[in-house]
């Protein structure tokens, strides 16, 4: 095995022999290189949210013409530490009749939900966590443990508006759940296991190819899991000042700010995974690091997307976000599973290029009959507005007359 084609599989061999030299019993050394595997991951996922903050704070300046960090060190790049070293030293405030348990354990809560997707997602054909036959329902398993988190904040800050945050924000992360879980059928389906890395070896074609309606479901639901605009009202700050995480001060904000930015990059990673072909490509199977190239490069793609859309697009408000939710998103994506389904049936799997262009045009399809209803929707609500003939009428002041001088001395 050579160093540079799989650096981790090769060190990982090489702690194997000398843990085994110095007497570890086989099933201590698996123990070992598990605890130091995950602790790894763990950490350069951590470590890379600075990076993250950096691209993301000076991408979101381009978009918005306007510079971002450009102050500490060279193009603003030691902003981030800065921004680090003040959390670090900031004072932890504790309201007072907060519940501890809940108040506590919310941030930790946070950071462990995105952590845990990572154990499931294969970085390359050789380097994953560990490979379930259940992954796709494990990411949705431990994505409600980040909901959970956010109800803990909300309900053990002692404080209406972090209660009303935490209740709006689980309200929208788990109506936005519905379309996703449904819209992830349709890759389980094509690929015939729930496995991540089963999904992954099945893309010969990129399941956007065979699914770009589930694919586009898919990056809609995973920006409102986010909380990223259009869909932010989770800390929208006009109504809710911060949010569920209002009395947070000092590392435990720090770490919710941490899941933020890597929650967003790590649905832009399962993204590119499930519909992507995640570390497929040329030699990829043959020199795993290219395989992990591959894959950050698809993940980079989506997540410049998806920040592109965050620094353009306004907020939405929270009847308009439910009413795209259930009425739109979930009955297209109960709809188009069950096309996607006969059609994964009735088409022949064989030639490719064929099954392609029939599930492409499938979809081309579904989507113009939906675009064609929400256009009838939309002008039968125009026809039903009542138009006011005349002005409405304006609230003025009650005109006063004058006190004269000599009544007003009298």
């Amino acid at each position: 095995m050579n160093f540079f084609s799989d650096p981790v599989n090769f060190i990982a061999r090489w702690l194997e022999s000398v843990l085994t030299g110095w007497g570890a019993s086989a099933v201590l050394t698996q123990v070992i290189l598990a605890v130091l595997g995950a602790g790894l991951l763990a950490t350069v996922a951590m470590v890379f949210v600075t990076v993250l903050i950096w691209a993301e704070r000076k991408i979101g300046g381009r978009v918005q013409d306007r510079p971002g960090p450009n102050r500490v060190g060279p193009w603003g790049i030691f902003q981030t530490i800065a921004d680090m070293l003040k959390i670090f030293t900031k004072e932890y405030i504790t309201p007072i009749g907060a519940d501890l348990v809940p108040y506590n354990l919310a941030p930790v809560l946070s950071v462990a939900a995105v952590l845990s997707v990572w154990a499931v997602v294969p970085l390359s054909s050789t380097v994953f966590g560990t490979n379930v036959n259940v992954g796709i329902l494990y990411i949705m398993a431990v994505g409600a443990i980040g909901e959970l988190g956010v109800i803990f904040a909300g309900l053990g800050s002692n404080n209406k508006y972090a209660m009303l945050g935490g209740f709006r924000a689980v309200a929208q992360l788990v109506s936005y759940e519905v379309p996703m879980v449904v819209t992830l059928l349709i890759p389980v389906m094509f690929a015939g296991s729930m496995g991540i890395n089963d999904i992954v070896k099945s893309q010969s074609v990129w399941n956007i190819f065979l699914a770009p309606v589930a694919a586009l479901l898919f990056f809609i639901t995973s920006i409102a899991e986010n909380g990223r605009a259009p869909f932010d009202l989770i800390e929208a700050d006009s109504e809710l000042v911060a949010g569920f995480n209002i009395e947070y001060s000092g590392l435990k904000f720090g770490m919710f700010y941490v899941a933020d930015f890597l929650h967003a990059f790590t649905s832009a990673m399962v993204f590119a995974t499930i519909f992507l072909g995640g570390w497929r490509g040329p030699a990829a199977e043959t020199l795993p690091v290219l395989g992990f190239l591959y894959l950050l490069l698809k993940t980079l793609a989506v997540y410049l997307l998806m920040l592109v859309l965050r620094f353009s697009i306004p907020r939405l408000r929270i009847d308009q976000m439910m009413n795209v939710n259930w009425k739109f998103l979930t009955p297209l994506s109960l709809i188009n599973l069950v096309v996607m389904a006969l059609a994964a049936k009735l088409v022949p799997a064989a030639p490719m290029l064929l099954r392609v262009g029939i599930l492409v045009a499938i979809n081309v399809v579904l989507w113009l009959i939906t675009d064609r209803i929400l256009t009838i929707a939309d002008s039968k609500r125009d026809k039903e507005r009542v138009i006011v003939s005349k002005p409405l009428p304006v609230a003025r002041p009650e005109k006063v007359e004058p006190i004269e001088e000599g009544s007003a001395q009298a």
